[in-house]
């Protein structure tokens, strides 16, 4: 007997590691992943390519326009290694959004009501079969309240602002340092937990998966668990 597709949403903190949590459990199971955070990233980075950005002001009403025009398509494509990779207008630009430029101002991006709008709204066309694991900030409380499967990932800002860091350096960058991150990662939680749209808050029926002293393998075998256990009610 097939078991039973359903909508798995992990919501959290940022550098919680939800993406690579998400990917895992998805490739595990088989479903369809979307990564809504770099979603987000991808509008950051267009608005910054596009100079819609000058400090901590966003030119909205720019912005408005090209999203109405359909000026920002954001898709997601597979590697030949099985991952996903991010795409801004036919262009790959994953490397380009987990960068500290984007990451500084994705949350103020992020709390504009238009820009959430018209990105849930292509949330909920994704993952409207069902089959799917989509993590973020909102999934569970504004996607897809009705998901059978809600988890919320947290861990101290001291290990999320490391795990970071580490990841900044494998990539290259060694000039981003580990107070920058910490200060972005307590930032970055400020902005998304009190933000008018949508803000940051866990769903009254979201399971905590608190990562901060799991391994990668606990902390997959506990999703995949908590998957099994939902299938099967």
């Amino acid at each position: 007997m097939a078991q039973k597709r359903i909508t798995i949403a992990i919501d959290g903190h940022s550098s919680t590691g939800k993406s690579t949590m998400a990917k895992a459990l998805a490739r595990r199971i088989g479903y369809a992943y979307v990564d809504t955070g770099a979603m987000y990233r991808a509008v950051t980075l267009f608005a910054l390519r596009n100079k819609l950005i000058k400090g901590e002001q966003v030119d909205e009403k720019a912005l408005r326009e090209h999203l109405k025009r359909g000026d920002i398509a954001i898709t997601f494509r597979p590697t030949k290694e099985g991952k996903s990779v991010t795409v801004l207008n036919g262009r790959n630009v994953e490397r380009y959004i987990r960068s500290m430029r984007v990451s500084n101002v994705v949350s103020i991006i992020a709390a504009i009501g238009f820009v959430r709008k018209a990105m849930v709204k292509q949330q909920q066309a994704m993952g409207k079969d069902k089959g799917v694991v989509m993590d973020g900030r909102d999934i569970g409380t504004v996607v897809f309240p009705d998901a059978e499967m809600k988890v919320f990932a947290t861990a101290s800002a001291e290990v999320r602002a490391k795990r970071r860091y580490d990841e900044l350096r494998a990539k290259g960058d060694t000039t981003t340092t580990l107070e920058e991150v910490l200060e972005n990662v307590t930032e970055r939680d400020r902005i998304d937990s009190t933000r008018k749209e949508s803000p940051l808050r866990q769903a009254d029926d979201a399971i905590v998966l608190d990562n901060s002293h799991m391994t990668l393998d606990e902390q997959n075998e506990w999703l995949y668990q908590l998957y099994l256990s939902r299938v099967r009610s």
